[in-house]
């Protein structure tokens, strides 16, 4: 087997549409090393054939509460649509060895997301009053 052209992190799904939104897809998300090859990618048990892509787009955003920059890597074959969350600072930012769109886009919060985030601030900010008193 050849060398990867490169290789990072990555929490990845398979869903349809789009998923630039946190959530419960993503909580739940295949954690796993992603490699791109000059003919394929593979991230886990699934390989990617470049000549399987219809479809791919690379979506940049900042994250919505510390402006963290990030990557989604959506890339559609007839059978499935693979989507890869990439960190902004490790991911490989040259040319892609497949055609891919950019976009730049914002990451959307859902409902879930914001609630959890909510008590997590309700519970820290509980936890700073009964230290202060």
């Amino acid at each position: 087997m050849t060398q990867p052209v490169h290789s990072c992190m990555t929490k990845a799904i398979i869903a349809d549409g789009d998923q630039l939104e946190t959530g419960p897809h993503w909580i739940t998300s295949r954690r796993a090393r992603l490699r791109l090859f000059d003919d394929h990618l593979i991230c886990g048990d699934w390989n990617v054939r470049y000549d399987d892509i219809r479809e791919a787009v690379l979506a940049s955003f900042r994250s919505p509460i510390l402006r963290i920059p990030g990557y989604v890597l959506s890339a559609r074959t007839d059978t499935h649509t693979y989507h890869f969350g990439l960190n902004g600072w490790r991911y490989w930012k040259g040319e892609l060895p497949f055609p891919v769109t950019r976009t730049n886009t914002r990451l959307r919060m859902s409902w879930i997301s914001i609630a959890a985030r909510a008590i997590l601030i309700g519970y820290v900010a509980y936890a700073l009053w009964r230290w202060a008193t």
